[in-house]
């Protein structure tokens, strides 16, 4: 199933914690962000601007968020991501970000669902998928001049959207690590007793 919350609305970033809770597998690691885009076109800049916001967020915590406005993860890093987080955390679920292209009425919407993403399809570049969970924010109509919507994206819309993500996953993994330190102490207290 796939959830969707519009930008304007105001609940959104607490709608992205809780189908974030739906999708993302709790029995195993802590979740990786991994945001995917480019710093070079507006349109392209959600997931570094959501990177980067989520390294600030999340700062002190053992979580790992992949791709910011200083290191970007783009099309040419994307294709060696699936074999060094399959490497690197190996239990972890992957939480894929980038920006996306839909229909004219979807524009402005956050989309999450329980798969995996393939960046760079609206710009036609034939990347293979990433993550187990994808949360794309639709920033233009699709058509065949999709580069160039990109570059004419409102930053405002970037920033809005970036903004409701990283609040919506900061909330998602400070209830997660709640909960693993809560499952912790209780398998703990069961052992003693036992």
């Amino acid at each position: 199933m796939d959830y969707s919350f519009n930008l304007y609305n105001s609940l959104a970033s607490n709608g992205v914690c809780l189908a974030l809770k739906k999708v993302v597998p709790s029995d195993k690691g802590a979740p990786v962000i991994l945001c995917i885009g480019s710093d070079l076109s507006v349109g392209d800049s959600l997931g570094p601007v959501t990177g980067t916001k989520l390294k600030k967020m999340l700062a002190g915590l053992n979580c790992y968020v992949y791709g910011t406005l200083s290191k970007p993860i783009t099309a040419h890093e994307v294709k060696y991501m699936n074999d060094f987080l399959k490497c690197t955390h190996p239990d972890s679920p992957i939480i894929a970000v980038d920006a996306a292209v839909g229909l004219a009425g979807d524009i402005g919407l956050i989309k999450i669902a329980h798969r995996g993403l393939k960046p760079g399809s609206g710009a036609n570049k034939k990347l293979a998928k990433v993550g187990d969970v994808s949360i794309m924010g639709i920033i233009a109509e699709q058509s065949v001049f999709n580069y160039s919507l990109f570059s004419a994206t409102r930053l405002n819309v970037i920033y809005k959207m970036s903004e409701i993500i990283a609040e919506g996953i900061t909330s998602f993994i400070l209830d997660y690590i709640q909960n693993a330190g809560v499952k912790e102490a209780y398998a703990s207290a069961f052992k003693n007793f036992l």
